[in-house]
């Protein structure tokens, strides 16, 4: 008997959880809806909650070196305490709020190169270890995010690469502890000016922040630089403007402004740089009152470990 509880403490014979997602697939300010099915052990268990929260992997600069760790960035409590009985089945229902500023992970029903998203469901349990489960979760553009990719790819650029940045755009209300860089190589008409672009959305309920950053390629006096530009998006213009038309001005209009704008723009992103004081706003489920809210900055173990394959993305 003693044997046994030594087991049930290590998590031998105990409970086992596996959560089941109605559909993987969502957007930001979406939902994701599913249940959680645990099943009871050899012997009784003392459920202390159940904890669902999204991750997702981040880049992040320290003093001399880059490395990448796993986040968790929004998380709801689906139950409280109460008591499993040995072999008992329960499912538990949920619908999680998904925040505003998720990251996009598939265009087209491909992954971005480079993005990975999961599910994680925490069963902790009293005096005993904590079990989990991680589903796979898809991303996908709202409508302003895929006219904007669309224009894109109508003047020529292609894809790159994907990743999320830790720290905060200068100037600019972010809610997570992270941004995505959505890369790009220039497109023929703009190689003379631009070597490359870095995209990013801000996302909220009214509508879009776009920051260009645009690798300026240096003249035959000059050295290249790096030049920024933000404009503001609402969803409501998605069909009311060439989106093509749009994305080449702006584009004109960053790189032929880089003096102003640089003492502006100039150390705002990533590299360790124009951390802004704190995260300002709500996310979407705070905003609707769920229990736990978001983790900012809880680096957490790797759970991914190669599961997520099929990155999409062109050239390295």
């Amino acid at each position: 008997m003693v044997f046994k509880k030594m087991l049930s403490a290590f998590g031998v014979g105990g409970p086992s959880v596996d959560t089941v997602l109605t559909n993987p697939n969502t957007r930001p300010g979406l939902t994701l809806d599913g249940q959680v099915n645990l099943v009871g052990g050899d012997a009784e268990a003392a459920i202390e909650q159940v904890v669902i929260g999204l991750v997702t992997r981040v880049e992040v600069e320290g003093h001399d070196a880059e490395y990448s760790g796993t986040l968790e960035f929004h998380r709801m409590a689906v139950s409280g305490a109460f008591v499993l009985a040995p072999k008992q089945q329960l499912s538990i229902p949920f619908q999680l709020p998904v925040p505003w500023e998720t990251p996009i992970t598939d265009v087209y029903g491909q992954r971005l190169h480079g993005m990975t998203m999961g599910l994680r469901t925490e069963l902790s349990i009293a005096r005993a270890v904590d079990k989990s489960d991680l589903d796979q979760v898809a991303v996908h553009p709202l409508p302003v995010h895929e006219r904007i990719l669309e224009a894109f790819q109508r003047l020529g650029f292609r894809f790159k690469h994907a990743d999320l940045e830790r720290g905060h755009i200068r100037g600019v209300q972010q809610t997570l502890p992270f941004y995505q860089e959505i890369e790009f190589f220039a497109a023929p008409q703009y190689a003379g000016t631009i070597n490359e672009v870095e995209l990013t959305f801000v996302t909220s309920q009214r509508g879009v922040e776009v920051i260009l950053e645009c690798d300026k390629r240096g003249g035959f006096l000059s050295a290249g630089h790096d030049a920024f530009g933000r404009f503001q998006v609402a969803h409501t213009d998605v069909d009311r403007v060439d989106w093509a038309q749009v994305v080449d001005g702006w584009l004109r209009e960053t790189t032929s402004r880089y003096g102003s704008l640089r003492s502006q723009y100039g150390a705002s992103r990533g590299h360790g740089h124009g951390r802004g004081p704190g995260m300002g706003g709500m996310v979407a489920g705070a905003a609707l009152g769920v229990a736990g809210g978001m983790v900012a900055g809880e680096m957490i173990e790797d759970a991914f470990e190669g599961d997520f394959g099929g990155d999409f993305g062109g050239d390295e």
